[in-house]
């Protein structure tokens, strides 16, 4: 019987596969062994994944593959994660590659010194970028999943340690497909913020692949420009991550890491009563020491030096005094005799008292008479007794 329908073109049969198998596989992790690797000249990764009954055509383009934390090689076993994608061109299906990790121990350590080679070169690890925590943060961000126990050991250290200390809980995957975006996009939501002191980045312990989240180069870059010191306390002592590395202060685990972070606020209190007890001596030994030398200072023979000779020299201004009292006294009483020896004298010279015994003063015109011849007959005299004057006239 002939088919009557209409016949579909190569184009459209293969958009309708294309359709069907891209809206089916939306989201999937294959694993296999890497064959035919090629790093093309564009950037882009082609490869095959294979296991013992078939083989996948993968592509994993430049945007993707520059952040890759390891270079995969023929022969390397990894689980793919990506989605099924049809190349229209050649009618053939293909996973489109978002991320490889790889799966064996072997593959995943030389992944990760690959990754550790490439950040080590480029000075990620160099001691003098390594920032110091700050003595008492007053708040800290918290990278790690929120239902574990890491969270909860974490706060018992904290309330123990420093109760007023404030934790804000970035909450992420720490495994699995994801989880290294979750954990680089919460470390770059704290340095928005800009509100915490420092980053705890925590994880229980793990194997090497339950860890891997934290050997990924995006992580190791957020952690790298964080505008806060970063503690990296991912799994048990013996477990090393890039983080660990790149991070300002490794914790050998999550509590070790709280622990780290903030002050035993008992050992703060003692240290202040003993600052406080300290100062106090320190202050009592200075007032102290002080006044005994000032208790010197007053008795010292300098101090006083300027106090004896200013007694001296009241005693000398009070003797110079007593012999200036005595030598004005004596001049005095010499300026008063000779003074009474003068009033005597001129009591003498007064003619008033040679008129007492007798005797007269005559005056012509106002000008004493001295001798006879001054006068003639007919002048008019005054004559002076001591009673008084009598109006004459020469006869």
């Amino acid at each position: 019987m002939q088919n009557t329908r209409q016949p579909l073109t190569v184009s459209d049969l293969t958009r309708k596969i294309k359709q069907i198998l891209e809206s089916g596989f939306p989201s999937i992790a294959v694993q296999g062994e890497i064959s035919n690797f090629k790093h093309h000249s564009s950037g882009h990764l082609y490869f095959t994944l294979k296991d013992e009954g078939a083989q996948l055509p993968c592509v994993m383009w430049r945007s993707r593959a520059s952040v890759l934390p390891f270079v995969p090689e023929d022969g390397m076993k990894v689980i793919a994660g990506g989605r099924i994608t049809v190349y229209e061109v050649r009618g053939s299906y293909q996973l489109d590659v978002q991320s490889i990790r790889p799966l064996g121990a072997g593959e995943l350590q030389a992944a990760f010194e690959q990754l550790k080679q490439k950040l080590g070169s480029e000075g990620l690890f160099d001691r003098d970028r390594k920032r110091a925590l700050p003595e008492i943060p007053r708040r800290i961000g918290v990278v790690t999943s929120p239902t574990g126990a890491v969270l909860q050991d974490m706060k018992n250290v904290f309330r123990r340690r420093f109760p007023g200390i404030e934790l804000i809980l970035n909450p992420v995957r720490v495994q699995g497909s994801g989880a290294a975006a979750e954990i680089a996009a919460a470390l770059d939501d704290f340095s928005r913020f800009g509100e915490v002191d420092l980053v705890i980045v925590a994880r229980g312990g793990g194997s090497l692949e339950d860890l891997w989240a934290f050997n990924e180069e995006i992580v190791a870059r957020a952690i790298a420009r964080c505008r806060v010191p970063v503690v990296s306390a991912v799994g048990h002592e013996t477990d090393f991550t890039i983080a660990d590395f790149v991070a300002d202060l490794r914790a050998p685990t999550p509590s070790a890491a709280a622990e780290m972070a903030v002050p035993d606020r008992r050992e703060l209190l003692e240290n202040v009563a003993d600052s406080w007890y300290r100062i106090k001596q320190a202050v009592v030994d200075i007032v102290s020491n002080q006044k005994e030398r000032i208790h010197n200072l007053l008795n010292s023979y300098a101090f006083n030096r300027p106090v004896d000779i200013l007694r001296q020299h009241s005693q000398h201004v009070d003797e110079v005094l007593r012999a200036l009292h005595r030598v004005a006294g004596h001049a005095f009483a010499l300026t008063s005799t000779r003074q009474r020896s003068l009033d005597q004298r001129l009591m003498a010279l007064d003619p008033r008292l040679a008129l007492k015994r007798g005797y007269a003063i005559v005056r012509k015109d106002g000008s004493i008479v001295n001798s006879a011849r001054q006068l003639h007959g007919r002048d008019a005299i005054d004559v002076e007794f001591q009673d008084g004057t009598v109006r004459s006239t020469i006869d």
